[in-house]
């Protein structure tokens, strides 16, 4: 689970090529594929929408957001 540091919006990467994004109260915001090249991310949501990111030193960096690996024990 990817969160931003106020846990507002929380990316689930599902081993499947699939994303689920919360927004808030709002689950499953977003929902669609994802593919991983590298440390590159491109997202194509259901409704055709596509965006892109990156990881860097742990961190994903999507369409202006700041996500962080949220723990386990979180």
């Amino acid at each position: 689970m990817w969160v931003t540091s106020d846990g507002y919006i929380r990316h689930e990467l599902l081993p499947d090529g699939r994303y689920d994004e919360a927004r808030g109260k709002r689950k499953s915001a977003y929902q669609g594929k994802y593919t991983i090249t590298g440390n590159h991310i491109d997202y194509l949501d259901d409704t055709g929408f596509t965006a892109d990111g990156y990881f860097q030193e742990g961190v994903l960096y999507h369409a202006g957001m700041i996500l962080y690996r949220e723990s386990k024990d979180a």
